[in-house]
């Protein structure tokens, strides 16, 4: 099994898991590739460095000195150029985006075009009261801030649509 760093090209990274390189051409020739994020057909492997396993192999023990050097480089490579260790990286960023989209499509029903109108229902009182989600325009979305009603645009990725949407 081939594990590999992938790219789309709005800059997207994401982990691709291939039986191999042939595996891997084909899908991306049939595209069947997509970014998870934006569905972008446009995927091209990351760099990445090559994972070595040297089970025979023995290191010598860290000394103090190696110890600090490594945990620097750690440090230094983890994070991307101008940015502090601290300071969330693009891919937790990018989880963090899903986890929260995974949870509003999980407890939001899907009422599709009909967003507008239910959502007047609902803040009327001629519908019961519950988190929808659902298709409308910039204009339909304006109209129903101005009726006082809250309204949050939130791009839902392709790989999270089912059916209904």
């Amino acid at each position: 099994m081939k594990v590999w760093n992938l790219r789309c090209a709005q800059g997207h990274g994401f982990e691709g898991w291939f039986a191999s390189e042939d595996d891997f051409q084909s899908q991306q020739l049939r595209g069947l590739l997509t970014c998870p994020l934006c569905g972008v057909a446009e995927v091209v492997r990351a760099p990445s460095a090559p994972r070595l396993n040297l089970s025979g192999a023995r290191a010598e023990p860290p000394t103090a000195t190696t110890r600090r050097s490594d945990e620097v480089a750690a440090v230094s490579t983890t994070a991307a150029p101008g940015e502090s260790p601290a300071s969330p990286t693009l891919q937790q960023m990018q989880q963090a985006f899903m986890q929260a989209v995974r949870h509003v499509v999980a407890h939001t029903e899907d009422v599709g075009p009909r967003f507008p109108e239910e959502a007047r229902k609902i803040h009327h009182g001629e519908a019961p009261a519950r988190g929808i989600r659902g298709q409308a325009t910039e204009e339909e979305r304006e109209e129903l801030r101005d009726e006082g009603i809250e309204v949050y645009s939130l791009p839902i990725p392709e790989a999270l649509k089912g059916p209904t949407h």
